[in-house]
């Protein structure tokens, strides 16, 4: 059912089947997520939602269809921006890792599929769950003229280690649901149709505990993560958007 407290979105759907438990699905039209400018921004909003809701107990995270986002790095490049235009989205992309983060009830992500734009947002959950023909990977940066400045620089490297979060960066490697979860990215894989369910379970449990209990819980995971972002979050997305300019500029010259 619809969640009175939480406005509408095109590419954020809530679901609220108990009360407490949140279930936030990313979608484009209905189907899965296909990563634009617009979904940007209201994913980061909704984030920013979901943290100043004070009755959230537990939150799902998911895709939508067979894929958690797309699109792979051949079907969409970078486009040429401006300054200006940049500015945008570095003030939503701060707000899109940081609103994450900010939620203060443990979050559950779900991998139903491919997570191939912005993988962090499902791996930052406290529990990831993953359907067995998933994978991860990021196409949205250094394999189409960007550097990974929006927190991926940060995320990455912390959940996978530093050598690691680095190759996975500069080469655009595609992990599969059973190579995330031996490298600690993924908790448990399983078919898709158990994903929900499972995930729903763990909720279900989750929210039995004692309301603070869970709210410093999840404050206690994730301090060590948005003290790494205050200091390197906005470092990171102003050498991305000095690359992506340079970049746009280079294409002009071409042109």
């Amino acid at each position: 059912m619809a969640v009175p407290s939480l406005k509408p979105y095109e590419h954020v759907r809530f679901e609220e089947t108990v009360p407490g438990l949140l279930e936030v699905h990313l979608h484009s039209g209905g189907e899965s997520l296909q990563w634009n400018g617009r979904a940007h921004d209201e994913i980061a909003e909704a984030f920013g939602d979901i943290a100043r809701d004070p009755d959230v107990r537990v939150v799902i995270v998911t895709g939508t269809g067979d894929t958690f986002s797309g699109p792979d790095a051949q079907e969409a490049g970078m486009p040429s921006l401006s300054t200006r235009q940049w500015e945008h989205i570095r003030w939503h992309g701060e707000r899109l890792v940081m609103n994450l983060l900010e939620i203060q009830a443990p979050v559950i992500g779900c991998l139903n599929g491919p997570a191939l734009r912005h993988p962090e947002i499902p791996l930052l959950g406290d529990i990831v769950l993953a359907a067995d023909d998933s994978a991860v990977q990021d196409t949205g940066h250094f394999l189409i003229g960007a550097a990974p400045g929006d927190g991926m620089h940060i995320v990455m490297p912390a959940l996978l280690g530093p050598t690691r979060g680095r190759y996975f960066l500069i080469t655009g490697q595609k992990l599969t649901a059973g190579e995330a979860q031996q490298l600690g990215l993924v908790n448990e894989v399983m078919p898709r149709e158990d994903l929900l369910p499972r995930a729903r379970a763990l909720a279900a449990e989750i929210a039995t505990r004692n309301p603070l209990v869970l709210r410093y819980t999840r404050l206690l995971l994730t301090h060590q993560l948005k003290a790494m972002c205050h200091d390197l979050l906005g470092y990171g997305l102003a050498l991305q958007g000095l690359g992506v300019v340079d970049e746009g500029l280079r294409q002009e010259a071409r042109a």
